[in-house]
């Protein structure tokens, strides 16, 4: 091998392991935005004088949020370049985070909230499609390290928020350290951007939106995404308010949000390996399923007594998001249908999936209980199995695209 071969393949490498890194501290600031408000919201609705419908559209923002700007996200990635977007998008969530620590009214909470969910949705989309393009042999392993990392996010936000709003004083700087993290990790990408990409096709063009909405593995994706982000969100929306009403303070609530998340930290690491590495992906995304359930029942029946073991099997449901990350992977031949189908699944599985966290909310307003909130949980699991055991079928986007696409009529 030549000096020139072995400084290419060197250089390389170092292109390959600073993106790994810059995927890493993304994926890491991907959920603390959404989650930290959860474990304070008692607080913030106190401080703002916030009612709780407006609670529960507050609850409801991050999966809106990832629904509107997510389906976007293509589109920014092809015209100003992925690496581009990633930074601005990690800017943009910096600057909202850090402004909305200082607000005071619910209004303006909203109001930038909105930003920075914004900027981590069109990050969330393109992550599937940047693994795809740079690292396509081994999707299972970069998708187990940066799922990994934004389950650490994930915990750190849930653990970490109210003890620093109480050492603090204010619920306002529980939230605003997340601004900081933000910041810290848009420092990878600074260096990236002279390796700036576009999704790369190996059709003659890119997928549009329209040809992906014709095609039914798409479909099948997005219903499945939407189930199992509803489920998460009202998840990290109101599992810490079920804690406090069991009768837990806000931090044992804010630890017992923190178990569940901590739990899908090793589950993510390992489930994307162990679909790779599966023909048909069913038997693992029904036993996350009956997880759940058995979970929601614990909470109904003994909420206080076994609440950690409830912690538990709800946090091991939630590794279906990583499962979800893999087979959007999995189920496109290229870096654009990559993009493309992850682009259409989160967009409509995120409108779907809005309704969670909201219905959570207004379930709980009504009955004043959380027995009913967690019976229609349950009750949306079987949509959820249904849709993932179509999807666990391998199957790739440009191939349905391709049959319904009409063959031009030849010319004489």
């Amino acid at each position: 091998m030549s000096r020139t071969t072995i400084a290419a393949v060197t250089t390389h490498r170092r292109q390959q392991l600073a993106l790994l890194i810059g995927l890493t501290v993304l994926a890491f600031n991907l959920r603390p935005t959404a989650v930290s408000v959860g474990p304070v919201l008692d607080e913030i609705r106190s401080g703002l004088a916030m009612g709780t419908t407006t609670a529960g559209v507050v609850t409801t923002l991050p999966v809106l949020s990832f629904a509107l700007f997510g389906a976007a996200a293509p589109w920014f990635g092809r015209r100003f370049g992925m690496h581009r977007v990633m930074l601005g998008s990690l800017l943009l969530t910096a600057v909202m985070l850090a402004l909305r620590s200082t607000v005071g009214s619910p209004a303006w909470f909203i109001i930038t909230t909105v930003p920075a969910l914004a900027g981590m949705a069109t990050a969330n989309v393109l992550l599937p499609s940047l693994v795809k393009r740079h690292f396509p042999e081994r999707i299972g392993l970069v998708t187990a390290i940066y799922t990994t990392a934004l389950s650490v996010g994930l915990t750190f936000a849930s653990v970490l928020t109210v003890p620093v709003a109480d050492a603090a004083g204010s619920w306002r700087w529980g939230l605003a350290m997340w601004a900081a993290t933000a910041l810290l990790a848009a420092v990878p990408w600074l260096a990236l951007l002279r390796h700036d990409v576009r999704p790369e096709s190996q059709r003659s063009g890119t997928i549009s939106a329209r040809e992906t909405a014709r095609a039914p593995l798409a479909w099948a994706m997005a219903v499945f995404f939407g189930a199992q982000s509803m489920q998460a969100y009202a998840v990290f929306g109101w599992l810490p308010q079920i804690y406090r009403d069991a009768g837990f303070s806000a931090q044992t609530a804010g630890l017992l949000l923190g178990l569940a998340t901590a739990v899908s930290i090793p589950i993510s690491f390992v489930l994307p390996s162990m679909a790779v590495r599966r023909t048909n992906q069913a038997p693992l995304i029904l036993a996350l399923c009956a997880s759940y359930a058995v979970g929601y029942l614990g909470l109904i029946v003994w909420p206080s007594s076994l609440a950690v073991l409830w912690s538990v099997l709800i946090g091991t449901g939630t590794g279906m998001f990583p499962l979800v990350l893999t087979l959007i992977g999995l189920r496109a031949r290229t870096s654009d249908g990559t993009a493309a189908l992850s682009g259409f699944t989160q967009s409509v599985g995120y409108l779907l999936a809005a309704v969670g966290p909201f219905m959570m909310g207004a379930l709980y307003g009504v009955t004043g209980g959380w027995t009913v909130p967690l019976v229609v949980l349950i009750g949306l699991l079987v949509p959820q199995a249904v849709a993932g055991v179509m999807v666990a079928r391998p199957r790739y986007l440009e191939d349905e695209v391709d049959a319904r696409t009409p063959t031009p009529t030849p010319t004489r």
